[in-house]
């Protein structure tokens, strides 16, 4: 099977149609099923998804019954910048109705080990389990210049495979910590949701959805669920040499 890919003409357009078909998507879910699990991608990217997603909240049938997760955080407190838990409060969930206890952040400010081990158990706790594995119902994510997705980078391709729910994480470059939901989980996920914008994503988007070059090297190629429910977001600029 082969990916769903849908190309639109500017950020803007490519976020507002993915959140039409997340709208749409989750509502189908929640219509089946008293909850949905939703994994979130950090960045900058969703952001402009989540705003849309505010100026829409009313199409949502039943915020109530919507679990969020997150894929990965930066460690650091939920009130600093660096936050992906601060952006999407800040851009979605002061701006919805919905209860704090369906809100699952990853705690940045506690020591990462032991957060990472304490995030598995919560998702491990609440989430169903499909293949003996906890499975979300959607799992939106982002694409790193690098193809790097989550928080799992070229330098660390084993985190793709880990047993584990959770590991902890470093950027590469930066040296920053971070707790990233591991690849087996993404995989396992019922729908994964690609967003991804801009020209500096070309060459990576290229590489990777042609399976040219060294894309084997790239974290994203091995992200497809065992669903075969697979759909990438992509504007022109970053489709350009697809």
């Amino acid at each position: 099977m082969e990916p769903k890919i849908n190309i639109y003409n500017d950020a803007f357009k490519t976020a507002e149609e993915f959140t039409k078909y997340f709208i749409k998507l989750i509502n189908s879910i929640t219509e089946k099923n008293d909850t949905a699990a939703v994994l979130l991608s950090g960045g900058s990217t969703p952001k402009l998804f989540f705003q849309i997603l505010s100026d829409n909240k009313d199409k949502i049938k039943r915020w109530q019954n919507i679990h969020f997760y997150w894929g990965d955080e930066r460690c650091v407190a939920p009130d600093d910048s660096d936050s992906n838990y601060l952006m999407t409060k800040e851009n979605l969930f002061d701006n919805i109705q919905i209860p704090d206890a369906n809100i699952h952040r990853i705690k940045g400010e506690n020591e990462p080990g032991g957060e990472s081990i304490r995030y598995s158990e919560e998702i491990k706790t609440n989430i169903r389990s499909v293949n003996n594995l906890p499975q979300f119902d959607i799992t939106i994510l982002g694409l790193g210049t690098d193809g790097h997705t989550a928080s799992i980078f070229p330098d660390k391709m084993e985190l793709l495979t880990s047993e584990n729910i959770c590991e902890v994480a470093v950027h590469p470059e930066s040296g920053q910590k971070r707790i990233t939901v591991t690849g087996k989980i993404l995989n396992n996920s019922e729908h994964i949701l690609f967003l991804a914008t801009g020209q500096n994503k070309a060459e990576k988007i290229a590489s990777i959805l042609n399976k040219k070059g060294n894309y084997k090297s790239f974290p994203v190629s091995y992200i497809f669920p065992i669903s075969n429910n697979l759909t990438y977001f992509i504007d022109k600029s970053a489709a350009k040499n697809i």
